[in-house]
């Protein structure tokens, strides 16, 4: 949620010595962040200016970012020291004699997330926590406990290096004693300054410990798939001042699971983007363990790397197509290289002595399991990801139609194709995966049966999320296509458990809702004096009306609609133009003015056939209509968090976008709305617009020839 700065002045305004003044909106700026600069006149009203950055404290190595037409300024990928002053200039477009200056001060952001994203711990445990930052050969992090956790923090310091970004971990040691499952949160701040970070932990007393550093580990022995693992060329190539080549950013994902044909030859399943480039890679290339981002991006011909080969590029099912379906690709097992039982890290029972993480364990064997409304009832889903490890959670749309953005670089500055697919399973949480994750296999955390393969996801940054994976069956299917062979999963024959680790609150209620405009306040009130009249009968089970807030559109109005928690009289889904929000109570609870705002959060999709049948052929009538608006990237089936009785329409809107209109029901079922950010395939779903990466100081090794 944005929000403006009410009666507040712009930094620098009031200075017009020249005739006008250059402010923006902040006197400071991180190095993944951006400002916006303004030319004004003593009236306030804008001045075209020629923009240029005339001054800065940073080391010329490192730059002193850069400032387009508009004002942006963009500042450097790293500083020098912990903080360097940038002194931004305008010259009037009229007469360009007349020029005003700003400084602002630029300060280190986070690379990526703390690493691991997030831990589980069991009592008496301890847990290595890192993190980088934007800054070459200095700068800290402040370690504390967030929230009231409890536990201990030691052992911080920093690594420090004239050709490095900094490095500064911390080691967090759980309670010896619990009373039961905890969370805690280790909160990260860089120098003096107020860009945090955070990690979410679990704690537990049945001695589980998991981290995706196990899945980004180097691997000695036959390989444990859950791996980090990439192409061995999927990197980007820039050029020095000098015209020397370097290694700027690198790609990769995770290997996510074994497959076998018919005559037993065996193979690595991941996505297409981690295995085969996004359709830019070559049948034959190397793919190694652990992945190029977990290596520094050094591949195998490059001196110090300490990857190997695990396999190469056998098939993939293209993606600049709209004949296919799925991002996936198999690699062919270098003999030897991997573990032949099909067996994936953290898939197992807690190992035995103090921090042993999780045990592997095989999925089962075969073409999984379908989703339907018998198994999509109480269902959880878990998948063990080079970057957030193992997670849980639960299903929250089906049938999903979704667009999702590819690149030929690794930096995401080279579009490559938008494919729109079909049928997909949509995750929900915003911890249950990120990139890095992709080709990691999904599966019935209750039998460990395979469900899908996980590819790319989004946030809101806020707390919500979706990730996406392909039907296994649907993957199976079009890689047959490619090899002329049946395929299957390798695993057990024998289901058993997978521990689900959910680290989302997964829960809804009124105070997470956005305040409501006047107007839709007033929406509210006056739909709700109406449907008192029309709708309060306690014969048929309505008890009172209110005004409220709708969760299936954060941000619009709704009438509350409380019912007796035992009838199932059918409820209009609006009330002039106006959604209900349908609540199930009793007339003790309405009296004491007592009764909850919304219905009872359920996780996931608990409807019957006939419901979800329903709902697909609607959302098969209107997803390709509603996809042509740019605002709109996805449309799918759900559960309505209005009247969780109801299936609903899961329409995904760009964060950054209005949609032409907002429909409250479309053939006959109510619509539910997530803004959240575009989803894409490379870059971290929690990367603001312009991410660093962590190979990009031009000191590193000149790139190998290929």
């Amino acid at each position: 949620m944005l929000a403006a700065g009410c009666g507040t002045s712009p930094v620098g305004a009031g200075n017009f010595e020249n005739g006008f003044a250059v402010s923006t909106s902040a006197t400071s700026v991180s190095t993944t962040g951006q400002l916006q600069f303004k030319a004004t006149l003593p009236d306030g009203s804008p001045v075209a200016a020629n923009w240029s950055i005339t001054s800065t404290q940073n080391d010329s190595s490192l730059g002193t970012g850069s400032i387009d037409a508009t004002g942006l300024y963009t500042p450097p990928n790293a500083v020098s020291s912990d903080s360097v002053s940038v002194q931004v200039t305008a010259h009037l477009q009229s007469d360009p004699t007349r020029i005003a200056t700003e400084t602002v001060t630029v300060t280190p952001g986070f690379l990526q997330p703390l690493m691991p994203e997030n831990a589980t711990l069991a009592a008496g445990s301890t847990l290595e926590i890192s993190a980088q930052i934007a800054e070459v050969n200095g700068g800290t992090v402040h370690w504390s406990l967030g929230d009231g956790a409890t536990g201990t923090l030691s052992q911080a310091g920093c690594e420090h290096g004239s050709r490095q970004y900094t490095i500064c971990k911390v080691s967090y040691t759980a309670p010896g004693t619990l009373s039961g499952s905890q969370s805690a949160h280790i909160v990260a701040t860089v120098n003096d300054t107020q860009t945090q970070s955070r990690l979410h932990l679990l704690l537990n007393t049945d001695g589980v410990n998991s981290s995706a550093v196990t899945n980004q580990a180097v691997q000695t022995g036959p390989v444990i798939l859950g791996a980090s693992g990439s192409n061995d060329g999927d990197y980007d190539v820039y050029k020095d001042a000098s015209g020397n080549s370097y290694i700027a950013d690198c790609c990769g994902g995770t290997l996510g699971a074994l497959v076998e044909d018919t005559e037993h030859n065996q193979y690595i399943l991941s996505n297409n983007h981690v295995l085969a480039e996004s359709d830019q890679g070559k049948t034959g290339d190397t793919i190694d363990q652990p992945g190029l981002i977990d290596d520094a991006c050094r591949p195998l011909s490059q001196q110090g790397s300490t990857v190997r080969s695990v396999g190469s590029l056998r098939y993939y099912v293209p993606l600049a197509t709209n004949q296919s379906n799925v991002d996936a690709a198999l690699a062919a097992v270098t003999p030897g290289a991997v573990n032949s039982d099909g067996s994936i890290l953290q898939f197992g029972r807690p190992s035995a002595g103090m921090n042993a993480p999780l045990g592997a364990a095989p999925p089962v064997a075969g073409t999984g399991e379908t989703l339907n409304a018998d198994n999509l009832a109480g269902l959880r889903v878990a998948k063990s990801g080079r970057t957030t490890g193992l997670t849980c959670s639960t299903v929250e749309s089906i049938n999903l139609s979704v667009k999702v953005d590819y690149y030929k670089d690794c930096a995401e500055t080279q579009p490559y194709y938008t494919k729109t697919f079909t049928g997909q399973i949509g995750i929900g949480g915003d911890s249950f995966s990120d990139s890095g994750d992709s080709g990691s296999l999904l599966v019935d955390a209750g039998n460990a049966q395979p469900i899908g393969l996980f590819y790319a996801g989004g946030t809101d940054g806020n707390g919500n999320g979706l990730s996406v994976a392909n039907p296994i069956a649907d993957v199976l299917n079009e890689l047959n296509a490619q090899a002329g062979s049946r395929l299957s999963i390798v695993g057990t024959r024998t289901p058993h458990p997978v521990s689900c680790l959910n680290y989302d609150s997964n829960t809804a209620v009124a105070a997470s809702l956005p305040d409501l405009s006047d107007k839709a306040e007033a929406r509210a009130r006056s739909a709700s004096q109406n449907a008192a009249t029309e709708l309060v009968n306690h014969e048929t089970g309505v008890l009172a009306v209110a005004a409220g807030k709708s969760a299936d559109s954060p941000g619009e109005a709704g009438v509350i609609v409380y019912v007796d928690k035992n009838s199932s009289s059918p409820l209009p889904q609006t009330v002039a133009g106006v959604r209900t929000v349908v609540v199930p109570t009793d007339a003790a609870s309405v009296a004491r003015g007592n009764a909850p705002k919304l219905p009872a959060f359920l996780s996931g999709i608990q409807l019957p056939a006939d419901a979800l049948s329903h709902a697909e052929a609607v959302e098969r009538e209107y997803a390709s209509k509603m996809l042509g608006d740019p605002a709109i990237f996805g449309v799918g089936v759900s559960q309505s968090r209005d009247n969780p009785r109801e299936a609903a329409l899961l329409v995904l809107i760009d964060i950054n976008r209005s949609p032409a209109s907002m429909p409250a029901t479309l053939g006959g079922l109510r619509v539910r709305y997530m803004r959240l950010h575009r989803f894409h395939v490379t870059k971290s779903k929690f990367a603001p617009a312009r991410m660093t990466s962590s190979c990009a100081l031009q000191s590193m090794k000149a790139a190998p020839r290929r």
